[in-house]
This record gives C-alpha cells, sequence and structure tokens, in this order.
C-alpha cells in the first residue's frame, strides 16, 4: 500500500528516523573509551528522566526482563508480595513472581481503573508480622489505559508503617506520565525502551534506591545475568558484565537527546492533550473506554470497547487491510471486545488526526453501533488547547 503504516499500538511504537540512524551506526568495541563514554551518558540520561538519585541498571531484554531482575535482586525464596490486579501485564507479573517462587498475594481489581491505595493499605495491615517483602504496582496498565496513583500508595505504605519495598513498573508511562521515582517514593522503578523512549525492543532496566540496594544483600533469590552488584561493578568502569546491545544504546542516546530538546513538561502536555482529544472522539462516537476513573485515564493510550455483539479483532482487520493502519487488540479478559489506540512517543496533532479518522472510517465499515463526528471533536479540542 502507497504511504507510510500507521503503527498505533501501544508498544513498540513509532522510532523517530534520527533515532534509527543513531542505531545504524558502524558497531564500536564494547571494552573501549569512547563506549564507556557512551555508557556512562545514556545511565546518568535514565536517571535523570526518572528523576532517580540512585543507580540506574539497563540490561539487553524486554520489559519481562526488567520485571524478574526487581524480584531476583530484592527477595529470598517463598518471600510474599503483595500485587495488584490492574490489568492484564499486573497479572503476568505476578505469574511470573509465583514462577519464581515467591508467594503472589493478590489484590484482585475490576481492570477499570488503577491500583486502590485504600486496598493495599488495608493488606498491609493485616500483616503485622510484615512477611511481605514488596509492594508491586504496574502504573500505567497498557491492558487498559487505567494509571495507578503510585504517590497514594507510597502514602499508604508510609501510614501503615510497614517495611515492604515499593516496586513499580513504568514500562508504558515513563516519559508519557508525569513519574519520578525519588519523589514518589519507589524503591525499584521498572523501564524498557519500546514505549515512551521511542527506541526498538531490546533494553530494559531497573532503576533503583538505596533500600533496595540494601535489600539486595539480604536476598537469597538465584540471579546471576540480572544481578545488580555485579552491572553496578562493570558500570563503574563504563563496561557490562556481558555483552550489551551496543547499537541500541546509541539509539538510546539520541532518545535521551530527544527529551532534552523538547523538554520533559513540553512531552509530558503533548501526551497528555492527545489522550484528552482521543477521549473526546470516543465520547462523540458515543463508545466506552475500559477506564471509568477520570483521573486514572492514560495519557499513553486509550482503550475502547466496541458494543456488545460486534467483534473488536474483526473491526481492527478491518482498519488494517483498507486503511494500512495497526490498533492494539484486547488481551485476556478483554480479548475481541476492545481496541487500544496507542498515542504516546513520536506522535503529533497530524498522526492523532490521521488514526482517529481511520478508526472513524472503521467504525462505519464495520457497521458498529456509534455516532459520526468523533474526528471533528478531536480536532476541536487540538485547536483550542494549541501550545
Amino acid at each position: 500500500m502507497t504511504g507510510r503504516h500507521f503503527l498505533q499500538i501501544p508498544g513498540p511504537t513509532n522510532v523517530p528516523d534520527r533515532v534509527l540512524q543513531a542505531i545504524g551506526r558502524p558497531t564500536i568495541d564494547h571494552r573501549g573509551p569512547d563506549f564507556a563514554e557512551l555508557t556512562h551518558g545514556v545511565l546518568a540520561g535514565l536517571k535523570k528522566l526518572c528523576d532517580c538519585s540512585g543507580d540506574v541498571f539497563l540490561y539487553p531484554a524486554s520489559g519481562t526482563g526488567a520485571w524478574e531482575a526487581a524480584l531476583v535482586n530484592t527477595t529470598s525464596p517463598g518471600d510474599t508480595v503483595l500485587m495488584y490486579e490492574t490489568g492484564h501485564f499486573a497479572k503476568l507479573w505476578s505469574e511470573l513472581a509465583q514462577n519464581l517462587g515467591l508467594k503472589a498475594q493478590i489484590i484482585p481489581g475490576s481492570w477499570r481503573s488503577g491500583a486502590d491505595a485504600n486496598a493495599i493499605a488495608d493488606a498491609l495491615k493485616q500483616d503485622p508480622d510484615h512477611q511481605i517483602r514488596a509492594v508491586c504496582v504496574v502504573h500505567n496498565e497498557t491492558s487498559t489505559g487505567c494509571v495507578s496513583p503510585i504517590d497514594d500508595v507510597r502514602a499508604a505504605l508510609d501510614a501503615t508503617g510497614h517495611p515492604a519495598l515499593l516496586l513499580v513498573d513504568t514500562i508504558s508511562s515513563l516519559g508519557s506520565i508525569p513519574y519520578s521515582h525519588d519523589r514518589f517514593g519507589a524503591d525499584v522503578t521498572i523501564g524498557c525502551s519500546q514505549k515512551g523512549l521511542m527506541l526498538p525492543p531490546g533494553l530494559s532496566f531497573n532503576a533503583v534506591g538505596a533500600k533496595a540496594m540494601e535489600a539486595a544483600k539480604q536476598a537469597r533469590m538465584v540471579r546471576s545475568y540480572w544481578s545488580w552488584p555485579a552491572m553496578a561493578a562493570a558500570n563503574r568502569s563504563g563496561a557490562f558484565p556481558y555483552t550489551p546491545s551496543t547499537n541500541l544504546l546509541f539509539g538510546l542516546r539520541e532518545a535521551l537527546a530527544i527529551f532534552e530538546e523538547e523538554g520533559l513538561a513540553s512531552i509530558l502536555a503533548r501526551h497528555s492533550r492527545h489522550a484528552a482529544a482521543t477521549r473526546a472522539a470516543v465520547a462523540a462516537w458515543g463508545l466506552e473506554t475500559v477506564c471509568t476513573t477520570p483521573n486514572h485515564h492514560s495519557s499513553s493510550l486509550t482503550a475502547v470497547f466496541l458494543p456488545e455483539g460486534h467483534s473488536a479483532d474483526a473491526f481492527r482487520a478491518v482498519v488494517l487491510k483498507t486503511f494500512n493502519m495497526s490498533l492494539g487488540n484486547g488481551l485476556s479478559r478483554l480479548a475481541d471486545k476492545v481496541f487500544r489506540i496507542g498515542h504516546l512517543g513520536d506522535f503529533n496533532d497530524l498522526m492523532l488526526a490521521g488514526t482517529l479518522s481511520g478508526v472513524e472510517m472503521g467504525l462505519a465499515l464495520c457497521q458498529a453501533p456509534h455516532r459520526a463526528g468523533g474526528v471533528q471533536a478531536a480536532l476541536a479540542h487540538l485547536q483550542k488547547s494549541l501550545p
């Protein structure tokens, strides 16, 4: 088909041309002085982006690897971790914990809002012997478009006086939704490359506070590839304990430069504005977002229900075939009920207008019950909110 493919899934996201060009540089010696300079630069840039005064450990892995790294460095076999099920990815993280031999105490959620800090506080109050080693929360649940209030979760931990660590998944929120490792009181922040960082998949990281580093000294979970101490020792000289994803680090350096040029405040405002315009379109169509809590709406993506009796996967297939646009699918209990519009990363007003036009035309082609005018509603919001 003519023109460029519209990749509007909530990750992997569109990669800017200048990042692709940086990745295409000749590979260099990963034990040489130029590479050491690259390593120190990208680790410092990630620390700034996370607002973390501690260490950042960068792995050649997906976000799932960073989940595992956070757990194996802070827990021992048989430990209990408290996990709030905000959606598909929170569920997967709890399954990973169980596969590692941890006891995952799961707080069930509706999948239509972020984590409830009061429910977390209640669970911690029921643990007077402090058997819960860590509280694990997904900041932005990619399957639902719901954001959890991490500052409220931290406040719940502090109010109960519970010593559990706070582990936060920012895989689809970092660089798109306001977040601060230090200010929010996280002990470990988990992130990866292919969402708001505008890179291909293949890099993930842990940002680690002092309390978590101290916990790692006592943790007895088997670890080798994910070992924070091994990473810390190698990183001091700008190296890694094994071969890193050398060319992706070139891309990361370029992506971090883009963040510096646009400014994080401007980037976050842009994401918020595009998310609000998308929700204006959904409301005008007469459709329903998965997220029902207004202050939990995601700036990274919007998940939308198709009316009962209509297949979201069939709708997505029509949009792909007719308009060469990929939308995110529904996952787990939302399978075939939901489509997800990604509006994060390297994105602008005209890309959003094109995306929503494809959705509106697809709804008409599939004869899904809706009202016309969603695109116009989004354009009106964009126009009145021009920076």
